[in-house]
């Protein structure tokens, strides 16, 4: 098969490249910047699997290709002007695969492309890119989900799966992946929004902040069942009892992304909750706080790049 990766970041980049070291035909859709960047320095992953050094494959906008599998790994905020150029190189049987966080970009997808076209997909890792546009991956997990919404065990599933399987990353096929991408999203949401509040680790909120973790869950948990998300009753209580076990220094991607100025995903994220809630006349305060703070780390942005 041939896979495009659409973004050449922490995520795209690693997934892609563990790839195209296991022999698949990959291509990277990237900008003109980054093609230049990986032509002059090459894709480079730093790895505890084992490090990688690839020549890749990019294309860019304007260009032409036609592809079996498109996997969507850019920043929520990039998925609005990234759309238009993944669907140039889609035809009716390319397989779109997102793995961005949230709910929100479906909408967005499923405006484009037939539901039957897309399958659901997730990732857990965590990877950030240098300044050099190096990959640094600096845990044990790497891990894809993907699956059918209807939870069908596919042909085009499965030729993905078959795919990766032949790579080092964890994969795994989802009978539920409507609920897991829920969950992943109830997890996210809260654990970036309170480490980027904060500006700190999980460690000390957990320490002087419990109460606010556990209200935020709170109120996370009744916007996403009011809005018919498949969530399980004890679902407030997992995502407590994953964030009391992770490490005391552990950071969020958005408070990482914060922390060297960069755009932020806030409005995907916290933003549509936000919506939801509104929609549904649910009050959320602790939410508020933290989309509140975010909106104003965005206005700061813009006028330190205008």
């Amino acid at each position: 098969m041939k896979f495009l990766i659409a973004g050449a970041g922490a995520v795209g980049g690693y997934f892609g490249a563990r790839l195209a070291e296991s022999g698949e035909d990959v291509t990277f859709l990237v900008r003109e910047g980054r093609r230049e960047q990986l032509r002059k320095n090459g894709l480079k992953v730093c790895s505890p699997y084992g490090d990688i050094n690839l020549n890749p494959k990019t294309i860019v906008k304007g260009e032409e290709g036609a592809f079996d599998v498109i996997l969507i790994a850019s920043k929520a905020y990039h998925l609005k002007s990234l759309l238009p150029d993944v669907s140039r190189f889609a035809e009716d049987k390319t397989v779109i695969v997102p793995l961005l966080n949230g709910m929100k970009h479906l909408e967005e997808l499923f405006a484009l492309f037939p539901k039957e076209q897309v399958l659901g997909g997730l990732c857990y890792i965590e990877s950030t890119l240098s300044s050099e546009g190096n990959v640094i991956h600096t845990s044990p997990m790497h891990d894809l989900v993907f699956g059918e919404w209807d939870g069908q065990e596919t042909e085009k599933a499965m030729s993905i799966i078959k795919a990766f399987q032949k790579s080092k990353v964890n994969v795994e096929l989802s009978n539920s992946i409507l609920k897991e991408m829920w969950n992943k999203y109830f997890f996210i949401s809260a654990f970036s929004g309170l480490t980027s509040l904060y500006k700190t680790p999980i460690g000390p909120i957990r320490e002087e902040g419990l109460n606010v973790i556990e209200r935020l869950l709170s109120e996370i948990g009744e916007i996403m069942r009011a809005s018919g998300a498949p969530i399980e009753d004890s679902s407030e209580l997992k995502q407590l009892e994953k964030m009391m076990s992770m490490n005391a220094e552990m950071k969020s991607s958005m408070q990482r992304d914060m922390e060297k100025g960069s755009l932020i995903e806030g409005d995907h994220l916290q933003g549509y909750l936000l919506q939801l809630a509104k929609a549904k006349g649910i009050s959320a305060p602790v939410l508020e706080t933290i989309y509140t703070g975010l909106k104003i780390y965005d206005s700061d942005l813009k006028k330190s790049l205008s």
